[in-house]
């Protein structure tokens, strides 16, 4: 089957990684996943939210947000101007914080905030799972200078933790497709976002069948792929980071 770009269907799109974009955050990267855009800045606080003082643990929140001229249809207002986020936006950033405090020893983070912030510049499908692959190298060049600096004493990572989506394709050969461009996405009768880590324990499982409903066996294949794409995009998140000076495995907890 061919793709719209000519991808073979267990290919990833080009992925480009701009470290050190947004000079003022502690850790930013701007993302390209074929022509998906996405800037993901990490901000420290010194400091966590008021419910969580005095626990003796840290909190990693995120934010998302599509720029007005993000898609090529029209330009949209943003989420907040004269708007309350839409529902879209809300579901998106709280799955974004799920996956990346799943990378993190909250213990071990102290009781400190990092914020991750992901803008949307260009979208053709695969942004919450583009903008969790960017946050988690945001996060790690956060976690670096703190290191660094001397406030965080001790390695705080779990793993290595990326996303795709992967395509149940409605051809008659019911074929899967890995990372989805928008015009894939929009006819295919399951788009599945996996979040996993490096090693293919998962985090969170999101697809629907859009039709008719779908064997488990193909679920599982979903599944499958998907964790090959994560694998190959944690190795590319650590070329990245090694290439800005920072080495992945000293800010990953040691095994006992």
């Amino acid at each position: 089957m061919a793709r719209p770009d000519g991808r073979a269907l267990d290919a990833l799109r080009p992925v480009e990684m701009t470290v050190g974009f947004q000079r003022m955050a502690e850790g930013s990267v701007l993302y390209r996943a074929g022509s998906t855009v996405v800037l993901a800045t990490a901000s420290v606080d010194e400091k966590v939210p008021p419910w969580m003082e005095g626990k003796g643990k840290g909190w990693v929140t995120a934010e998302y947000q599509m720029h007005p001229r993000s898609n090529p249809k029209a330009r949209e207002n943003r989420d907040g101007r004269g708007k309350a986020p839409s529902g879209r936006t809300q579901e998106i950033q709280r799955l974004i914080g799920r996956a990346l405090r799943a990378a993190v020893d909250m213990k071990r983070l102290g009781e400190r905030q990092i914020a991750i912030d992901c803008d949307i510049l260009e979208a053709d499908g695969g942004t919450r799972t583009a903008s969790i692959t960017a946050g988690f190298v945001a996060l790690c060049l956060a976690l670096d200078k703190l290191t660094k600096s001397g406030k965080l004493k001790s390695p705080c990572l779990r793993e290595p933790v990326a996303a795709i989506s992967v395509g149940y394709l409605d051809n008659g050969a019911h074929e899967l497709a890995l990372d989805l461009v928008y015009l894939e996405d929009s006819r295919a009768e399951v788009d599945l976002n996996l979040v996993a880590t490096r090693s293919g324990a998962v985090i969170e499982v999101q697809g629907t069948a859009e039709g008719a409903p779908v064997p488990r066996k193909d679920i599982d294949r979903m599944i499958d792929l998907g964790i090959v794409g994560i694998e190959h995009l944690t190795r590319i998140q650590e070329k990245v980071l090694a290439s800005a000076g920072v080495e992945l495995s000293s800010l990953v907890i040691k095994s006992p």
